[in-house]
């Protein structure tokens, strides 16, 4: 039963990641090649292009971050487990715990600057997003980390169960 629901959970997550980057992704590159054909075609620009593309740098890289832990495609320093391959599981399970301890600081401040935000009433120059929207992207991606970490350590932990020399 948990199995189940855990790998819902991940087809659902999975399905909200690539689907909300393609299309943040497409948005940006229509907007930024329809601004290049109005600047060099008709000498003309859309202020607003630049902006939108800023913005969706900032959504993609954040939500980027879950997709790269879901991929195992964090950035390592693996020398020292090449050098003393003994220390790979430890090593593995350390950088686990500083990837929940990250993630649970996006949530907790990136909570507390969005809260702030909101207060504010701040939006952006062109387009006149509102500033909490952006901010409410970090307590997302810290729960989106978090839970891919903790399905993360479940495969590690369900690897390290099976016995030497078993292929799943």
């Amino acid at each position: 039963m948990f199995v189940k629901g855990f790998r819902r959970l991940d087809r659902i997550l999975t399905a909200f990641e690539e689907w909300t980057l393609f299309v943040a992704v497409m948005v940006a590159l229509v907007s930024l090649f329809a601004n290049v054909v109005l600047r060099y075609g008709f000498n003309y620009s859309l202020a607003w292009s630049e902006e939108l593309v800023r913005e969706v740098i900032i959504y993609t890289t954040f939500i980027g971050a879950s997709v790269a832990v879901r991929k195992r495609s964090m950035i390592k320093i693996d020398a020292s487990v090449q050098l003393v391959p003994r220390l790979k599981v430890p090593l593995t399970f350390f950088s686990h715990l500083a990837t929940v301890v990250f993630a649970v600081m996006m949530i907790t401040y990136g909570w507390k600057m969005a809260m702030l935000q909101l207060q504010t009433m701040q939006k952006t120059i062109i387009l006149q997003i509102p500033y909490v929207y952006l901010y409410a992207i970090l307590p997302l991606m810290g729960a989106l980390m978090l839970i891919r970490t903790v399905q993360v350590v479940y495969e590690d932990i369900q690897a390290l169960r099976q016995p030497a020399g078993a292929d799943a």
